[in-house]
């Protein structure tokens, strides 16, 4: 059994209020602290392999994890906003035991609902808030149960 870890990126400044390129959108201050509050829940279980969208929001919602492995934050387009899930499956079916993806709000529950149908046992209830983490549950080449953790309490 391998655990992967699908994060949804913490709270971002409003996209109707940001006057930039979406791509770099930061996190708010409370964002901040909910990435804060993910990279200390998932210090001691993740590889240093951490993946995410290019986009800013995310990347800074791994930073500080990045930062507690003495690692880097990978970009990849496989997560960006409005990508296909089908090479996401492929990732989180050959991505390291313990890797940290990041992605946003329309990939991961297309995802999550495409692993579903493929057999993947849901062991709690959707949840598609901000900064929720899934955990994968890899098991003989195949995802079979996923979990919600609810985002952080800032």
């Amino acid at each position: 059994m391998e655990l992967v870890y699908v994060v949804r990126h913490a709270k971002a400044g409003s996209r109707s209020n940001w006057d930039g390129d979406d791509v770099d959108r930061p996190l708010t201050k409370n964002g901040q602290a909910q990435a804060d509050a993910i990279g200390r829940r998932l210090r001691k279980v993740a590889s240093p392999t951490l993946l995410s969208s290019p986009y800013a929001r995310c990347v800074q919602t791994l930073e500080p994890l990045a930062a507690a492995l003495d690692t880097k934050v990978a970009p990849d387009d496989r997560l960006t906003e409005g990508a296909p899930f089908e090479p996401v499956i492929d990732l989180v079916l050959t991505t390291p035991a313990g890797t940290v993806l990041c992605s946003h709000g329309d990939l991961i529950p297309d995802l999550i609902s495409a692993l579903h149908r493929r057999g993947a046992h849901l062991t709690t209830d959707a949840d598609w808030r901000k900064a929720t983490v899934w955990v994968l549950t890899r098991e003989h080449g195949r995802i079979a149960s996923m979990a919600a953790w609810p985002p952080p309490e800032i």
